[in-house]
């Protein structure tokens, strides 16, 4: 099973720039006017700005689970990108909400090192 997570935006030439800062690169594809990262073995981050969307712009919530949040966090940070502040779970999870132009919430979660 392939899953594709759909962020609709406003303006899908304005978020392209914050979305290659917060992915660490250029989009893997572009099919028609829509943006997509692979994300995992078989997930895909998408943008869609179309019209169709429009009602949904800042409704999208995405936990994506990281590795190395401290590094990430950094590279966020020195393109200007803020962040709540990191809490950690009882479980020991790291988690961060990060919030794009539209409102769109993206969290980064780090489980902790065994």
């Amino acid at each position: 099973m392939d899953l594709y997570s759909v962020v609709c935006v406003s303006d899908v030439a304005a978020s392209r720039k914050w979305y290659e800062a917060f992915l660490g690169r250029p989009a893997d594809e572009i099919i028609g006017a829509e943006l997509l990262w692979r994300v995992g073995e078989n997930a895909w981050l998408v943008l869609d700005d179309r019209d169709v969307r429009a009602a949904r712009v800042g409704g999208t919530m995405i936990t994506l689970g990281v590795d190395d949040l401290d590094e990430i966090l950094a590279r966020l940070a020195a393109h200007g990108i803020g962040h709540e502040p990191v809490e950690t779970y009882g479980n020991g999870v790291r988690h961060v909400e990060i919030l794009d132009p539209d409102g769109n919430s993206l969290s980064l979660a780090q489980a902790p090192v065994s």
